[in-house]
């Protein structure tokens, strides 16, 4: 990975606050930087805003909660629903909150009028598969206004046919409406954006498990036109030929990706920088929540990475932004990055479901 030279200096930052068994002096930040836990929330997940300042938070645990009071003060928590499956995305649109729960998506009409007492689930689809396997959905709205509602492999690497392994849209304001295929052959997305500029989709896909520790590599994928091909599962990467499948489909004939991220380094939610507290250099950046890897002789992840973009939008470099989440000495890791998101003052947060938190990250020029 390219780092820049100031990353060799990097900042120990000295807040308040503490997660789990580690705590957040030990994270890493490049000079400048501050990061503080600003909320608890169990299993915290996919994360988004509403225009007026609720951050609403989804989970593992099949609750979703909002957090309102961002940059007024104390913040208030409130859990809005239970006994979800697997709640892990939230959208907000038109007043009403959207939820995924594996098969289903969910709508909460209304509901910063209704925090106190929150209305009942109303399911808006019921058009997915119920595979427990890679069934938990990161769900975001497009530029378009479809909402956008990925279907991962339900399996390591296995081809069980066009529902599956795919990114789909759907469209909230017409009831019955069924979800439309805009891109195949992804494993498994758990994070996308749209490009401020040219509105393209770009999402993560984590790779295969069990092909080595460097193999294959986790994904950052661009979408320049809707029936793409990202290759799974007859390919990875860019020209990782599955050992099993790989003699049903061609590299040279799927996309490869924008950005090759680290092995098994579980990248998960990504957002593109459109604040203006960061330093103007970061304002063509990418951000990748790394939740960390299971199956690697020595892990990997378990932090945020920063991918920046030139102006024609390729990559130009890689590097850490927040990492220590993971104790290198004893492979122990305290946190696990799950989710990005830019807040309505510039600041980034960031959700961990390893020890159930929102941190935010800010910057303040030294004097």
């Amino acid at each position: 990975m390219k780092k820049r030279s100031w990353l060799t200096t990097l900042l120990f930052v000295v807040v308040a606050g503490s997660a789990g068994a580690g705590d957040l002096r030990d994270i890493r930040l490049p000079p400048g930087f501050a990061i503080e836990r600003i909320a608890t929330v169990p299993e915290a997940r996919g994360m988004a805003w509403s225009p007026a300042g609720t951050l609403f938070v989804g989970s593992r645990s099949g609750e979703v909660h909002a957090i309102t009071g961002y940059g007024r003060g104390a913040l208030r928590v409130q859990r809005i629903a239970k006994g979800l499956q697997q709640p892990v995305g939230v959208a907000f649109r038109d007043g009403d909150l959207y939820v995924s729960a594996v098969s289903r998506i969910l709508r909460l009409r209304g509901i910063e009028q209704r925090l106190a007492s929150p209305p009942a689930p109303e399911v808006v689809s019921a058009a997915f598969p119920s595979d427990r396997h890679h069934g938990w959905k990161f769900i975001a709205f497009g530029p378009d206004g479809l909402l956008y509602v990925p279907v991962g492999a339900p399996c390591n690497v296995c081809d069980e046919g066009a529902r599956y392994a795919v990114i789909t849209a759907l469209d909230v304001r017409t009831p019955g409406a069924k979800p439309v295929t805009v891109a195949r052959g992804v494993r498994n997305t758990v994070g996308f954006d749209w490009h401020p500029v040219t509105r393209e989709l770009w999402f993560t896909d984590n790779g295969a498990d069990m092909l080595g520790d460097d193999v294959p590599p986790d994904e950052l994928n661009r979408l320049s036109r809707p029936g793409q091909h990202f290759g799974f599962p007859f390919c990875h990467g860019a020209d990782v030929r599955d050992p099993a499948f790989g003699d049903t489909g061609r590299c040279a004939d799927s996309r490869p990706p924008v950005q090759a991220l680290d092995a098994h380094g579980a990248a998960l939610g990504m957002r593109f920088y459109t604040g203006r507290q960061f330093p103007e250099a970061y304002r063509r950046s990418v951000f990748i929540a790394q939740h960390g890897s299971w199956n690697r002789s020595r892990k990997s992840g378990y932090r945020v990475l920063e991918v920046r973009l030139d102006e024609t939008g390729k990559p130009v470099a890689v590097q850490p932004f927040a990492s220590g989440w993971l104790d290198e000495k004893r492979q122990e890791a305290w946190g696990r990055p799950a989710d990005v998101s830019v807040a309505p003052d510039g600041a980034l947060l960031v959700s961990d479901d390893h020890a159930g938190a929102i941190y935010r990250i800010s910057y303040r020029p030294a004097p």
